[in-house]
C-alpha cells in the first residue's frame, strides 16, 4: 500500500467508501482552538514555511530537543532557513510519532506537496514550492481557511479582551466564516504559582493575581472589593462575550478539585483578605476557585452555552527554559491522581439547581478514559441529545491511538452517535489537516467492523453516524446563530 494516498489510514473497502461518500466533503466546525484572531482579522500572509509551520508550535520543539537540535535552532536567533532546515533533519526520525503524518497531510493540504518525503535531502524543494505558494492570495490566514472548508473557528480569549478584532472579522462582510471568541477565565480563578523569574513567593503571586483583578476593573470601570463584585464583573463580561457571538467557556486544571461545602460568604471572607494582598493557603484559593467555577457553571447554563473542562495537564515543568520562553514552550506533560469525585460533585451541585450547562469533558491522561466516558452518562438530562460530551483526544492524545482509545471508551460507556467530534486546540493554521485525520480514523474504525461483520452492511446506517459525528453534532449542539 502505498503511504499518504488517498486511501490513508482506511484499511478496507468499507472504511474507503465511508470515508470518501460521507466524511471527505464536510464542512469544519473547529470549536476550539488558540487561533489569534488578529491575524484573521488582518488576514496576515506568512513570509515563508518556518513562520507558517514552526512558529509556536511546541509538539515540532518537543521532537527537535529530543534530536538534540540546539534551542538557538528551534526558538532562538536562527535564520528562518536554518530552522527550517533543523526541522527537516528531524522530521525522519519521527516516523511513528504523529508529527510524521501530520508533516505529510499539511504538505498534502493545503499546499498540494504530495510527490516526496520531507528530509534533509528534500528541504530545499518544499522551501521553494511551499514559499512560492504562500505569495498567493489564496494562502493567507483567511484563505487558507476557505482552502480548507471551514466554517467556523472559535479562539480563546481571557475575559479582559476588548474582542475588537472579532469586531473587526464581524464587520467584514466579503468574510463568510465565523470566526468567535470563547470565555476563558483561567487568570481570575488562579493565583500563579510560578513567577518570571522561577521563584514562588506567594506574595509576589498574590500581587501578579490582583494585578489582572485591576485590568478587569479597568476593562468594566467597576472596583471589585469582594467576591459579589468579581462575580458581578465576570458575568459583565460573560455576557459581553455572548452579544459577540460566544457560545463557550473553556477552563483549564492541572488536577481538578471542588469544596462541594463552599459559601458564599467563606468566599467573601478569603477574596477580602486576598484584596489586601494577604497569602492565603493552597485550600482558601481551592474554596474560592470552588466558588467562582460553580458560578460561571450557572452563567453558562443561563444563556445556553457549553463548558469546556480541560483536565490534567503538568505545566511549565522546565524552570529554565520557562524563564527564558515562558509558558507553552514544550515542557508541559501529562499529570496523574484522579479528579473523579471533585469532578461528580462539581457537575452534581449544579445539576442540584437545575443550572448544569452542556459539557465537555477533556483527559490528557488515557487512564482516566473510561472514568470520563462513564461520568458523562450520570448527568444525562433526556432533554438535550449528548448534553454532557465526553471530549475528542486533547493534546498528547490527538493521534491514532490516542484516537483510537477515546472513541472506543465512547462507544462502549456511550453513545458515539451523539459525539461533537474532532477539534484541532492548535495555534497553527496548517493544522485542519486533524480533522482529516479523524476522520479517516473513524471511518476505518466503523468500516472494518462492517467488513468483520459487528456492525451491519449498511452504508446509509453507518455512514449517518460518520455525517453526525465529523459535523451534524457539533452544527446542532452549540447554537451558533446561524446553525
Amino acid at each position: 500500500m502505498k503511504y499518504l494516498d488517498e486511501h490513508f489510514l482506511l484499511q478496507s473497502v468499507s472504511a474507503r467508501r465511508l470515508y470518501h461518500d460521507f466524511a471527505a466533503a464536510l464542512p469544519i466546525i473547529e470549536y476550539h482552538s488558540h487561533l489569534p484572531p488578529m491575524l484573521i482579522a488582518g488576514d496576515h500572509r506568512f513570509a515563508n514555511m518556518s513562520e507558517i509551520w514552526l512558529g509556536g508550535d511546541h509538539y515540532k520543539w518537543r521532537s527537535m530537543r529530543a534530536a538534540g537540535i540546539p534551542e538557538r535552532l528551534i526558538t532562538g536567533d536562527a535564520s528562518e532557513w536554518d530552522k527550517f532546515q533543523a526541522w527537516a533533519e528531524v522530521v525522519p526520525q519521527t516516523l511513528r510519532n504523529p508529527l510524521y503524518h501530520w508533516t505529510h497531510l499539511e504538505l498534502r493540504r493545503p499546499l498540494g506537496i504530495d510527490d516526496l518525503l520531507f528530509g534533509p535531502e528534500t528541504a530545499p524543494e518544499v522551501w521553494k514550492r511551499g514559499n512560492a505558494m504562500l505569495k498567493r492570495p489564496d494562502f493567507s490566514c483567511r484563505g487558507i481557511l476557505r482552502q480548507m472548508n471551514v466554517q467556523t473557528v472559535c479562539t480563546t480569549d481571557d475575559p479582559a479582551d476588548a474582542l475588537e478584532y472579532h469586531e473587526q472579522i464581524a464587520a467584514d462582510r466579503d468574510f463568510e466564516i465565523r470566526v468567535l471568541p470563547t470565555f476563558r477565565p483561567d487568570r481570575a480563578l488562579n493565583i500563579p504559582r510560578m513567577l518570571s523569574d522561577g521563584s514562588t513567593d506567594r506574595e509576589e503571586c498574590v500581587r501578579i493575581y490582583l494585578n489582572y483583578i485591576e485590568l478587569l476593573e479597568q476593562t468594566t470601570d467597576i472596583a471589585i472589593e469582594d467576591f459579589a463584585d468579581l462575580v458581578e464583573v465576570l458575568r459583565l463580561r460573560h455576557h459581553y462575550f455572548h452579544e459577540h457571538g460566544c457560545r463557550l467557556s473553556d477552563h483549564g486544571f492541572g488536577r481538578f478539585e471542588f469544596a462541594e461545602n463552599w459559601t458564599e460568604s467563606e468566599a467573601a471572607r478569603i477574596f477580602r483578605e486576598l484584596r489586601s494582598g494577604k497569602p492565603i493557603s493552597f485550600g482558601e484559593e481551592m474554596l474560592l476557585r470552588s466558588g467562582l467555577m460553580f458560578e460561571i457553571g450557572r452563567m453558562n447554563a443561563e444563556k445556553g452555552w457549553t463548558m469546556q473542562l480541560h483536565l490534567g495537564a503538568l505545566r511549565n515543568n522546565r524552570t529554565r527554559l520557562f524563564l527564558e520562553l515562558g509558558p507553552d514552550c514544550g515542557c508541559d506533560s501529562m499529570g496523574d491522581g484522579s479528579s473523579a469525585f471533585a469532578l461528580s460533585r462539581f457537575l452534581d451541585s449544579l445539576d442540584r439547581i437545575d443550572r448544569l450547562p452542556k459539557t465537555i469533558l477533556y483527559n490528557l491522561n488515557p487512564s482516566d478514559n473510561e472514568m470520563l466516558a462513564t461520568m458523562i452518562g450520570n448527568f444525562q438530562d433526556g432533554v438535550v441529545p449528548g448534553k454532557i460530551q465526553y471530549g475528542s483526544g486533547w493534546w498528547f492524545l490527538d493521534q491514532k491511538e490516542g484516537m483510537e482509545r477515546q472513541l472506543n471508551a465512547l462507544s462502549n460507556q456511550g453513545l458515539l452517535s451523539r459525539f461533537v467530534g474532532m477539534l484541532t486546540d492548535s495555534r497553527s493554521f496548517l493544522s485542519f489537516t486533524r480533522h482529516e485525520y479523524f476522520r479517516r480514523i473513524l471511518c476505518n474504525l466503523l468500516g472494518t467492523e462492517m467488513e468483520q461483520g459487528l456492525l451491519p452492511n449498511d452504508f446509509e446506517l453507518v455512514g449517518s453516524l460518520v455525517r453526525d459525528v465529523c459535523y451534524n453534532n457539533a452544527k446542532n449542539y452549540f447554537g451558533f446563530d446561524g446553525e
